[in-house]
């Protein structure tokens, strides 16, 4: 079963005709902000940790760069002119599947993927000639802000860089396109979705959960803040005792633990990441993972894959419903 939101019907299908018809012949992306944009809701003045940010009217040539703005945009029915290329999980076009996928059921060109690196882009993205840059889950500073307040008005995070949780990033969007209550009934709509597909597993509800991931040498414990936990607690798990009473407070996200204490990190299912399969299997064969209660019980469950691993890291509005069949099924079959 499809747990893809069934959702924005009436949106997308005014998105793929106006987006189609503003499409140039030789394939180049729709410089329109897309259908349903309220000229009523401008100016709109958005706050964000360099300040605020107004926009006189509706934009009609979106950048996204970060994190979760693409998604947004796009589940509203908003192709960007350009968007920031995904390494993790992302194919050879920096594209992850699940935005690759929306731009097919659009059925629009791709956007201009910026180029792959860690530092904004300046010269591409105003190569872009952007209305906005919509940068509310990203690691923008406040001189980046400022050279790209240079280039075109820009929505920054809400608080700290790298920590706007999905829904926020969602609203946040849908008031700088001037689609707010569509961006509100989008949020409900997923919710119910992930709510949905959690109740077909009534065996996890309750059960704790420690996520971790043994990688390089270096064993990470996620805390309850960390999005990956988030959403499995909008799953119905709860974040296991333990792992906030062994917490180093290294970071609000994440600690790590020597190998001689993992033993200590108890819960009903253990949840670890892999790269590969191969990643997986070396993680279970370790004398010190067999120390945990979990994997000696059987109570180990793993996501492999980028792309998977991608999708709930942090989870988006698109992403988070993507493979969430395989999550489950993990999540289920480890209990």
């Amino acid at each position: 079963m499809s747990h893809r939101p069934a959702l924005r019907g009436a949106v997308l299908l005014a998105a793929a005709v106006v987006l189609t018809s503003c499409s140039s012949p030789d394939g180049d992306t729709a410089d329109a902000a897309g259908p349903g944009s309220s000229a009523d809701a401008f100016p709109v003045t958005i706050e964000h940790a360099f300040g605020e940010t107004t926009l006189e009217a509706a934009p009609e040539r979106v950048v996204t760069w970060g994190f979760g703005s693409t998604d947004a945009a796009l589940a509203l029915g908003v192709v960007p002119v350009a968007i920031p290329f995904q390494s993790y999980g992302g194919d050879d076009e920096g594209l992850l599947p699940w935005i690759a996928e929306e731009i097919d059921e659009l059925g629009v060109a791709t956007p201009t993927v910026l180029p792959e690196g860690e530092e904004v882009p300046f010269e591409a993205i105003a190569a872009a000639d952007p209305d906005v840059v919509l940068a509310n889950y990203s690691g923008i500073t406040a001189e980046d802000y400022e050279t790209l307040s240079a280039i075109a008005p820009v929505v920054a995070y809400p608080g700290e860089a790298w920590t706007t949780p999905w829904r926020d990033v969602v609203t946040t969007v849908g008031q700088a396109l001037g689609k707010a209550e569509e961006a509100a009934q989008l949020v409900a709509d997923t919710e119910r979705t992930i709510a949905d597909a959690a109740a077909e597993h009534p065996e996890l509800q309750g059960k704790t959960v420690a996520a971790v991931w043994d990688t390089a040498g270096t064993f990470y414990v996620y805390e309850a803040a960390d999005p990956r936990v988030e959403f499995l607690t909008d799953l119905g798990l709860e974040v296991a005792p333990s792992v906030a009473e062994l917490s180093t407070g290294e970071s609000t996200f994440y600690y790590t633990l020597s190998y001689e204490q993992v033993a200590g990190l108890t819960s009903d299912v253990l949840l670890s990441y892999a790269s590969t399969q191969q990643e997986a299997d070396a993680f279970a064969a370790q004398p010190f993972a067999r120390t945990m209660p979990q994997v000696a019980a059987g109570h180990h469950a793993t996501l492999v894959g980028d792309e998977l691993i991608a999708a709930v890291s942090p989870p988006t509005v698109l992403s988070m419903t993507w493979g969430l069949d395989d999550y489950l099924t993990a999540l289920s079959a480890a209990v």
